[in-house]
């Protein structure tokens, strides 16, 4: 009887859970607070004030062409730019744990399925049922080597890249 195993919990390196540190915890915060409606609701009514204000009142701080205002707006422009990078630099870390965990739960899923495969055969051959040699059937039970798939992902990818 031939007995194989699926890979031990201790192999699947990959965690659903993302560690939130400090300042993670303030990315994802300032995301919130900066992609919401009300922030930019808020932002437009300011840029009115602002505008209407030093246009009709006299000995305003900031007359046009508004060098002020487009200092502010600058610096806005350059923390809203940094926080989207933020974000999508912590979107994509997530994304590949979740295609790390996918992929691990698709080699685990083959190893159960070749076992599967090769207790059916087993049990096919005990009850003394005639078997034909099918080669695919023969393929479709041996283990997949994680590792000569790895190795074959590397070799295309290094290649591509010269």
């Amino acid at each position: 009887m031939i007995k194989q195993t699926p890979p031990p919990d201790s192999q699947l390196k990959s965690s659903l859970e993302f560690t939130k540190t400090p300042t993670d915890k303030f990315a994802i915060f300032t995301t919130n607070v900066l992609g919401s409606m009300t922030f930019l609701l808020c932002s437009l009514a300011f840029f009115a004030a602002w505008i209407i204000w030093n246009l009709f009142v006299p000995n305003s701080f900031d007359r046009f062409p508004f060098p002020v205002l487009e200092m502010v707006v600058s610096l806005f422009a350059i923390i809203l730019s940094v926080t989207v990078l933020i974000n999508q630099n912590r979107q994509g870390h997530m994304d590949k744990i979740r295609q790390q965990v996918e992929f691990e739960v698709n080699v685990r899923a083959e190893s159960e399925i070749t076992m599967m495969l090769n207790m059916l055969h087993e049990i096919h051959q005990k009850l003394g049922l005639k078997t034909e040699e099918d080669k695919e059937l023969e393929e479709m039970k041996e283990m997949t080597d994680v590792k000569q798939i790895h190795q074959t992902i590397d070799e295309e990818q290094s290649g591509g890249q010269q």
